[in-house]
């Protein structure tokens, strides 16, 4: 092995250790201070909203949205199907039932008609997913959801930097959360958002944020001694100041980031194109794809598994795509029984193999993943 591409990186260096010290230097480390309310009203700018709320993870960002719009035991909450399970994961935390829609077989996201055939009278929301970054059809979406009276919600995790005809990612539905894990287009490691353009929504999410009380930041410089009172049950879904300063340089980093992506991306086409064994993503004229993960779709003859075991053995990382939600053991144990098949999902599921994306990517680290992609694929010995 003569070359390591690792399937993600980020992109860190002197801006974030500046950006750490900084937070050293004020004294405040923990969640919810100064370097939290200055990210927030950074990020709500960039992603087009009135409110950000900086949370611990996607996961916490997720089940707020959840909560503050009223989902609950006997509802039923329809979720693209194609995802990590976080998303699923969250109407269940609410005590709703997640019930999965199929996906598109070129973007991936739910498929409109697929949604809309999902709706019963218990239905409340649609949770759409902007799969690996690329934002869901939310003209149809929005439209559906007005139709039935439902909320919705856009897990933008992936998506930071993205924009669906014209307008940014995050201001695409009632509510969105962002994840900043070391995976994504920006992070801090771990931590994530919620944003929207609801003043009453944002704020009820802020005080679950913290316990059902507000911050203590809040309290800062006050001359007496304000004690808070606990009216409601919230939880600890705060993002640390340190990681708020660490979001704030990643921020200021996004152009470059994406154009870095991008452009791995156009080598990655330009270089599977010919090759009849792999199906490439499609990015739609659209919308902007921030190329969060790089996932090929293998021809049904080869063998996933040899071929990433081949991939690795030669320095190339890899992995799966995502999950194909109504397959997990944890939601036919929700509802009881076995769920409803979505081909297309399962199909993806089955097939697709994420290569290295991230914007740290070289042009030798491009050669070595296109020569070695191509010899695997060609083999005989990955073939079924």
């Amino acid at each position: 092995m003569t070359r390591t591409v690792p399937l993600g990186q980020p992109t860190v260096g002197e801006p974030e250790l500046a950006a750490v010290a900084e937070v050293f230097a004020s004294g405040w480390l923990s969640g919810a201070g100064p370097s939290c309310l200055a990210f927030e009203g950074e990020f709500a700018e960039v992603v087009g909203t009135q409110h950000a709320l900086a949370t611990a993870n996607c996961g916490a960002a997720l089940h707020l949205a959840l909560v503050v719009l009223g989902a609950g035991p006997g509802d039923e909450v329809i979720v693209g199907d194609y995802t990590f399970p976080a998303t699923g994961h969250s109407a269940l935390w609410t005590g709703a039932r997640p019930i999965f829609a199929d996906v598109r077989p070129d973007i991936w996201s739910a498929d409109p008609a697929a949604v809309e055939a999902q709706i019963t009278p218990r239905t409340v929301g649609i949770l759409a997913v902007d799969v690996f970054g690329q934002p869901a059809d939310y003209d149809e979406l929005r439209a559906i959801a007005d139709r039935h009276g439902l909320w919705l919600v856009e897990d933008a995790a992936c998506s930071a930097g993205a924009t669906y005809r014209g307008r940014p990612a995050g201001s695409l539905a009632d509510l969105a959360t962002f994840s900043f894990h070391g995976r994504k287009g920006i992070t801090a490691g771990e931590g994530g958002a919620l944003v929207g353009d609801s003043g009453d929504l944002m704020d009820l999410a802020r005080t679950l944020h913290t316990y059902g009380i507000a911050p203590a930041v809040t309290r800062e410089g006050e001359r007496t001694l304000p004690v808070p009172t606990f009216e409601t049950v919230g939880y600890n879904y705060r993002l640390s100041d340190v990681q708020a300063g660490i979001m704030r340089a990643q921020l200021r980093r996004l152009p470059h980031l994406l154009a870095a992506r991008t452009a791995s991306a156009a080598a990655y086409a330009a270089g599977f194109g010919d090759l009849e064994q792999l199906t490439l993503p499609v990015a739609l004229p659209d919308r902007t794809h921030p190329w969060q993960s790089y996932v090929l779709t293998l021809d049904p003859a080869l063998d996933r598994g040899a071929v990433a075991l081949a991939l690795r053995e030669q320095g190339v990382g890899c992995n799966f795509g995502t999950y194909a939600s109504h397959v997990q053991p944890v939601y036919a144990a929700a509802a009881g029984r076995p769920l409803p098949a979505c081909p297309v999902s399962a199909d993806l599921f089955a097939r697709h193999l994420a290569i290295p994306m991230h914007a740290n990517l070289t042009t030798d680290d491009l050669e070595h993943v296109i020569t070695t992609v191509r010899a695997v694929v060609g083999s005989d010995a990955v073939r079924r």
